[in-house]
C-alpha cells in the first residue's frame, strides 16, 4: 500500500507561479507552517495556503 500525502502547504509570488513548500500528514502540522509563514509576513505580494492532496509520498 502506498502512503499518502495528507496536506501540503502552497506558495504563489507575484508572478502567478505557485511553489509547493511542504507536505504534511495532519492538517494540524499545516495550519502550524501556513500560520508561521502568514506571520512572518513572507515577501511582497505572496499567497499561502494549504490544500488536501492523496498524492502518493515520493
Amino acid at each position: 500500500m502506498t502512503e499518502r500525502i495528507r496536506w501540503q502547504v502552497w506558495r504563489q509570488d507575484d508572478n502567478g507561479a505557485r511553489f509547493l513548500i511542504a507536505s504534511y500528514d495532519t492538517e494540524n502540522e499545516a495550519r502550524e507552517r501556513l500560520a508561521a509563514m502568514e506571520h512572518t509576513g513572507g515577501h511582497h505580494k505572496q499567497l499561502y495556503w494549504m490544500a488536501r492532496s492523496d498524492r502518493p509520498r515520493q
